[in-house]
């Protein structure tokens, strides 16, 4: 049986030899005329090269629109000869330093018009995005990212953002189980890092769109520790100073774009318990941070108060886990500014009664400095309010304060604090206004 079948098959196997010879012969003859064009090629360049040089007038000058032309007949002329004959065409004119920055122009705005599309692309759909990712999206980006041209970078960060934002972002693009195909394995955050480093060659634009990326970034909670190694932090801050220093100069059109996702990012960083383990450190720089961001809330109260808070946040996180922080605001006279920001609204003055919690909560010496002052009529008038959030972050300052500032219970009693407490006594927060009530009546 076995003999059977090994005779049927040994012409199939001989069969299957000469198949195997003339395609190695077809193979060596297109190799061979391959070789001979590339030298016919060759020798046609040298010869119009050579051409060229004896004529004065060779190198002509292409506009954009004859720039455009000759590549479009380059890539899809009717036949060989007639797209030959537009590279021939285009290589003469790029000898021509006016044509060669023609092209350079034509090329940036053709990849800038790519990134947009791109990432109109990737927002629309995530079968788009599928398709992507395998094929090397994230490489690609990390290449174009070092584009000498502003114009392609700005429309980079706007595609690189979309991608960001996406549901599946965190686990198949931000974060990947494949080694090098995530961003944070690529060296964008590095590069995204480099182009938002304050200074003469600040792009603002570019800066934009990259702070975005990062606040995407950050908000997936990845890995924030790789992005704080990488000096996120230190760029972050100086970036807050620089913007800082462009309010005071009166440089601040359009600057609230890049001001929020700073604020942000900075704040969403220091909110890491992470933070700690990497050691950082800004105590050299702490006044300036809290001058800076004082000097951003006189810019946002002026052209833009819906980034109030935004930075209110950001000095909640710089105080929470700070003493040099809190201390920094005492000592700079901060307090009472920031009590005048509590009238704004609902949210802003949240925002401002746990930064003045924060300070509170760090003892007795920090209390001492609180009282007295303007802070107890501040918190008389919050209490008159309705807003269950604002209240209940009204009593808990003043519990710590009776805790560790004695005279302020006997100022708070003395100004009618309790008659204040009765409006809140049937409502959701009734226990904790029991609580401070005992507190005030026994210190």
């Amino acid at each position: 049986m076995w003999s059977h079948r090994q005779s049927r098959l040994r012409p199939l196997a001989c069969g299957v030899e000469e198949l195997r010879q003339r395609r190695r012969e077809r193979e060596a003859a297109l190799r061979k005329a391959r070789r001979e064009q590339h030298l016919v090629s060759k020798r046609l360049l040298r010869e119009d090269a050579q051409e060229e040089a004896g004529s004065s007038n060779s190198a002509v000058v292409l506009g954009e629109a004859e720039v455009k032309q000759f590549l479009s007949l380059a890539q899809r002329g009717t036949d060989e000869n007639e797209r030959e004959k537009a590279l021939v065409s285009l290589r003469r004119g790029l000898q021509h330093p006016e044509t060669q920055q023609t092209f350079i122009s034509v090329f940036v705005a053709c990849q800038e018009l790519c990134l947009y599309t791109l990432g109109n692309l990737i927002v629309e759909s995530e079968a788009v995005r599928r398709q992507l990712l395998p094929q090397g999206i994230i490489l690609a980006f990390a290449t174009c990212i070092q584009s000498p041209h502003m114009a392609v970078l700005e429309a980079l960060g706007y595609a690189l953002s979309q991608l960001l934002q996406a549901k599946e972002a965190p686990e198949k693009i931000i974060g990947s189980a494949s080694a090098g195909s995530s961003v944070l394995d690529s060296t964008l955050p590095q590069h995204m890092l480099q182009l938002m480093q304050p200074g003469p060659k600040l792009n603002p634009g570019v800066a934009v769109e990259f702070a975005w990326c990062l606040h995407y970034i950050i908000c997936s909670q990845v890995n924030n520790a790789l992005l704080i190694t990488h000096g996120a932090l230190s760029t972050l801050e100086l970036l807050l100073l620089d913007l800082a220093g462009a309010v005071q100069r009166m440089e601040d059109e359009g600057l609230e774009l890049l001001i929020c996702p700073v604020l942000r990012c900075l704040s969403n960083l220091l909110a890491e318990e992470l933070l700690e383990a990497v050691e950082y450190q800004m105590q050299p720089k702490d006044e300036r941070v809290v001058v800076a961001l004082f000097i951003l809330f006189q810019f946002f109260l002026q052209k833009q108060p819906s980034l109030l808070p935004e930075g209110l946040w950001l000095l909640n996180n710089l105080t929470a886990n700070s003493p040099t922080f809190c201390t920094s605001l005492l000592s700079l006279d901060l307090i009472e500014p920031l009590l005048k920001l509590l009238p704004l609204s609902n949210v802003v003055s949240v925002l401002v009664l746990r930064v003045l919690c924060n300070i509170a909560e760090k003892g007795s010496a920090y209390c001492q400095r609180l009282w007295p002052g303007p802070l107890l009529p501040c918190l008389l008038d919050t209490l008159a309010l309705s807003d269950t959030e604002v209240v209940g972050q009204s009593l808990e300052l003043l519990q710590l304060l009776f805790l560790y500032k004695p005279e302020a219970a006997q100022a708070f009693l003395q100004q009618s604090g309790l008659q204040a407490l009765e409006k809140h006594q049937e409502t959701q927060l009734q226990d904790r206004v029991h609580a401070l009530r005992q507190t005030a009546l026994h210190r």
